[in-house]
């Protein structure tokens, strides 16, 4: 059984900083990619920052510049350091592991960005 460890949310004012972590845990054969989704209320699941299969990065447009993604494969873990953070930033950030048998997600962390 495979589990994912998310932590680093919390509550910053705009123009803040965090730094969400999500290590993996249990028995993981190989990891073709992880990175991070993210949902705010009322709107759909997006993709945020992933590593791809390939090992290069995907981004989406409204954090480029701002959000980064990073990963300890020793330790399975990816990271991702969010600054200049916006209200629209808010939202519950969840980091996703496919492997070669199937695809796990940590529960989740909330992200709350004030004004």
């Amino acid at each position: 059984q495979v589990q994912l460890a998310e932590s680093g949310g919390g509550l910053v004012q705009a123009g803040g900083s965090l730094r969400l972590s999500c290590a993996a845990s249990g028995r993981i054969f190989s990891i073709d990619s992880m990175g991070w989704y993210r949902q705010a209320p009322g709107k759909q699941h997006e993709l945020v920052a992933i590593f791809t299969s390939g090992g290069s990065t995907n981004y989406a447009d409204s954090v480029k510049g701002r959000f980064t993604i990073s990963r300890d494969s020793a330790r399975n873990t990816v990271y991702l350091q969010m600054n200049s953070l916006i209200p629209e930033d808010t939202a519950v950030y969840s980091c996703y592991v496919e492997s070669s048998d199937s695809t796990y997600w940590g529960q989740g962390t909330q992200v709350t960005v004030s004004s």
